[in-house]
């Protein structure tokens, strides 16, 4: 599953975040920076994201944005979903041959492992994975 860029910045965006949390709002531009993603598209971003209660933004000169919820309450389907849709949904309707009965009932259980998977992987989850993905490429023991 290669997943879109939208779902792909959108997660590495909230990653950074939840690695951030608890220290007050963060700029995007900051974000940006770290996370090697274009500011521009993650405003963009934002607003899917707010909408669905996921993050916070408070403007102003000690403004930015935060994670609304605790990162081990929010799960990257949550994120995708935010941004993407239902997982899954808006697939064509395959014929009625058995092969595409066969691709259909593939289809939908590679998606449901799929979503398992996401609804099962929080925010804290990957944070700590990017903390210990950036001490072992550092040279560091984890």
């Amino acid at each position: 599953m290669k997943g879109s860029a939208k779902g792909r910045y959108g997660l590495q965006f909230m990653v950074e975040l939840a690695l951030q949390a608890g220290r007050g709002p963060v700029l995007v531009t900051t974000v940006a920076e770290r996370q090697d993603l274009p500011p521009k598209f993650i405003r963009v971003l934002l607003g899917s994201l707010k909408s669905a209660g996921l993050v916070k933004v408070q403007r102003g000169p000690s403004g930015g944005c935060e994670l609304a919820r605790h990162p081990s309450t929010i799960s990257a389907l949550q994120v995708l979903e935010a941004l993407e849709g239902r997982l899954g949904a808006g697939e064509p309707e395959p014929g009625s041959t058995p092969g595409a009965r066969a691709v259909r009932e593939l289809w939908n259980r590679s998606t449901g492992a799929a979503r398992t998977v996401l609804a099962h992987t929080t925010l804290a989850d990957l944070a700590a994975r990017q903390q210990d993905l950036e001490v072992d490429t550092q040279g560091y023991s984890i």
